[in-house]
């Protein structure tokens, strides 16, 4: 078996960070229980990221950049059906490879925005409005659909992986696509 690269191991902690990031806040999770979560020494883990605020920042910089690359990659698509199967269909492949990411991206949309998580994953948020080309809360069946189909992204890619596994969850891009209202059938 190949060792895993300096960039597999950054990536795989990064992950991991960012789904527990997602679930407990940055305050509730310590730099052990990621340590612990990719089965890293927290030593080990402080040599690549030397603190909880390297590693926060590095998350959410890598989460912004991801969703800001698709943003880019559909700015050229009016806003509408087409647009909006470009952006689910990146956020589900990104599910697939990086499920922290977006259980992360999920969190920044539905956190309080005055709260530390709220205010720390703001740039994901205008990152996820620019990806979609309108204002997330234009308006509220609109801004539920988005959130819903983000959230069937979500939770399909984490309850459903380890069951099916990545390569049969093709289907995860069409879920999406329905919770928009954009219905395939």
């Amino acid at each position: 078996m190949p060792r895993p690269t300096k960039q597999q191991i950054d990536d795989e902690i990064l992950d991991a960070a960012a789904g527990l990031f997602a679930r407990h806040g940055f305050r509730e999770t310590s730099v052990q229980r990621i340590a612990d979560t990719v089965g890293y020494s927290k030593t080990g883990l402080l040599h690549r990221f030397p603190s909880k605020e390297a590693l926060q920042k590095a998350v959410i910089g890598r989460c912004v950049e991801q969703i800001r690359d698709t943003a880019t990659g559909v700015s050229d698509l009016p806003v509408g059906p087409e647009r909006d199967r470009a952006v689910i269909t990146a956020v589900a492949e990104l599910a697939l490879a990086q499920p922290g990411a977006v259980a992360l991206l999920l969190s920044s949309l539905v956190s309080e925005p005055e709260s530390e998580m709220g205010q720390a994953l703001t740039e994901i948020g205008a990152a996820v409005t620019a990806a979609f080309g309108e204002e997330f809360l234009c308006d509220s069946a609109r801004a539920l659909r988005k959130v819903g189909a983000l959230g069937a992204i979500a939770v399909a890619s984490v309850a459903l992986r380890d069951v099916f596994g990545p390569d049969a969850m093709s289907g995860l891009a069409e879920v999406g696509y329905d919770a928009l209202g954009h219905s395939t059938h």
